[in-house]
């Protein structure tokens, strides 16, 4: 056979060998070059040869037989494409034998040879041109080593969280000693609180009465100040403070001279409540039972950390363990409120870690329906990590007692600012099933929940918790970091919960402006104790 191509391009024939001559005519019209084909086509063939590349280097690390980069493109896009079929091989198998084998951390110690970045691994993967079983053996490697050390930097960071969280900053320490030395120089930092004339408003149910249990004069400060200069009716704010014996002085001081009228101040120390006086007091034998349960963990945080076997959130929460807020009576002391204010039918009640940024009186127009705390619950909202709290994330329900008594998908609540009506309360056995439970844990050398006050507060006030508008309450200041600054601003009261707490060094700094606002700088005794607002 035989092809003629004539010169225009516009005929091709076909001869056949015995001279029989067919004529097959080709229109072949004329074209304008277009730049935009070239640029298309030349895309296209880019995208080709870069597929061709990937597929080859896969099937080449895969440990296959070398191939062309068509061979493999053939391999690769399933049977008779360009001329290849499958061939399912086992490598892939070794790969997952290696991984699975298991690595000491013995064996990498002292090791200078492990790829220390994945520009590293992947240059020398392509000079020793590995097999499948050296390439999942350096990767493993790797991967162990980084783990090690994302390991032991976690903790390191736990612990000097756990460090700066616990102790006490020196600029709180100071104020509180000059505080003390004022209160014993300056009979203007003795004054009666409140002045005579308005203690009959301390139990007087036309107020709105709030109670604040702190050992820190600066955060109680803060809270104090906050309240009132954020509510539309100060007149009727009465607000009761409750400290240790080491803090009042300090803390009469501070509110002494620092005036918060027209609202009325009640600075009290523990020692004070003739209840707590008299007889034996079930959270002081809670407290002393719970301390020597938790000398579990008193071989200190050295002790902690050096265990290479747990895993980081269980140092986390064993360092959590040895902070001193959970054995404080500051902790507990919210179980008895209905003793401690015999007189008042409803309190709300906040903690120290607060900043609040409106007018909190409507609180005591919400219908509890006959419930005895009007909580926000922390199971709905838009932020997954602060609000996806449940039973189970308090609840030991591996332990049978926990799992027959309670649903582990139930909503939990917070506490921060809480809404108690006494009146309700005295009718119920709350106070008596809080030191129920909490004895139950102790026995249990801690098994059923490993610390903190509000375990034992869900199991107490289950059935009797009345949900409040999320707007109420915004959580997750101290330990979420992604809460935007404009989210935090628009609720009504902000807590700082969690361990960066908005006066110490490791607070976020777009969050801490919410808090220090209400700090005044000029004060001399914060300026001599060089207390920063930023």
């Amino acid at each position: 056979m035989q092809l003629h191509i004539s010169p225009s391009l516009r005929h091709v024939t076909v001869v056949k060998g015995k001279g029989l001559r067919e004529f097959i005519k080709v229109k072949v019209g004329s074209r304008r070059f277009s730049y935009q084909m070239m640029f298309y086509s030349l895309l296209f063939f880019t995208f080709l040869l870069r597929l061709v590349f990937v597929l080859s280097t896969v099937d080449t690390i895969d440990g296959a037989s070398p191939c062309s980069s068509l061979a493999c493109l053939g391999k690769r896009l399933k049977p008779k494409l360009l001329g290849r079929r499958v061939e399912t091989g086992n490598v892939p198998e070794a790969m997952y034998q290696v991984l699975e084998q298991p690595l000491r951390e013995e064996e990498l110690k002292g090791r200078s040879d492990i790829p220390q970045t994945l520009e590293d691994f992947m240059s020398e993967v392509k000079r020793s041109k590995s097999d499948a079983r050296e390439f999942a053996q350096k990767l493993k490697e790797m991967v162990t080593l980084m783990e090690q050390r994302t390991r032991t930097a976690k903790i390191q960071e736990y612990l000097y969280r756990h460090v700066a969280s616990s102790s006490i900053p020196k600029q709180l320490h100071c104020l509180a000693l000059k505080l003390a030395n004022e209160h014993s120089i300056n009979a203007a930092a003795r004054l009666q609180l409140p002045e005579a004339e308005l203690v009959p408003t301390l139990v007087d149910n036309n107020y709105f009465h709030f109670v604040l249990a702190s050992d820190n004069v600066l955060a109680a400060s803060v809270v104090a100040k906050s309240l009132v200069q954020n509510s539309l009716r100060p007149h009727k704010i009465v607000l009761h403070i409750i400290t240790d014996r080491k803090t009042y002085f300090p803390m009469q001081a501070w509110f002494s001279l620092h005036p918060l009228s027209p609202a009325i101040i009640e600075v009290k120390a523990l020692h004070h409540f003739d209840w707590l006086s008299k007889g034996k007091v079930p959270v002081l034998e809670a407290m002393e039972k719970d301390q020597r349960v938790r000398s579990q963990f008193r071989g200190g945080s050295s002790v902690i950390v050096a265990n290479n076997n747990e895993n980081p959130v269980v140092v986390a929460a064993k360092l959590q363990a040895l902070s001193p807020k959970y054995n404080s009576m500051m902790n507990h002391i919210r179980i008895h409120l209905p003793e401690l204010f015999p007189s008042l039918n409803k309190v709300v009640f906040l903690d120290d870690d607060v900043v609040i940024q409106t007018d909190l009186s409507p609180l005591w127009d919400i219908d509890m329906d006959g419930k005895v705390n009007g909580a926000v619950e922390t199971c709905r909202g838009e932020d997954k990590f602060v609000m996806s709290k449940k039973f189970k994330s308090y609840l030991n329900f591996s332990n049978p007692i926990i799992a027959t008594n309670f649903d582990p998908e139930e909503c939990a609540w917070a506490y921060g600012m809480n809404v108690f009506d006494l009146a309700a309360w005295r009718k119920t056995n709350i106070t008596s099933t809080y030191y129920h439970w909490l004895d139950e844990n102790l026995k249990s050398d801690l098994s059923l929940w490993q610390l903190g006050t509000l375990p034992p507060g869900l199991i107490a006030f289950h059935g009797h918790v009345q949900t409040i508008d999320p707007f109420w309450h915004m959580l997750g200041l101290g330990y979420q970091e992604k809460t935007s600054f404009s989210d935090a601003e628009s609720a009504a009261v902000v807590h700082f919960n969690g361990r960066a707490k908005p006066w110490l060094d490791i607070a976020f700094p777009h969050l801490r402006p919410l808090w220090a606002k209400y700090l005044d700088s000029s004060d001399r005794f914060i300026k001599s104790c060089h207390i920063r607002a930023s």
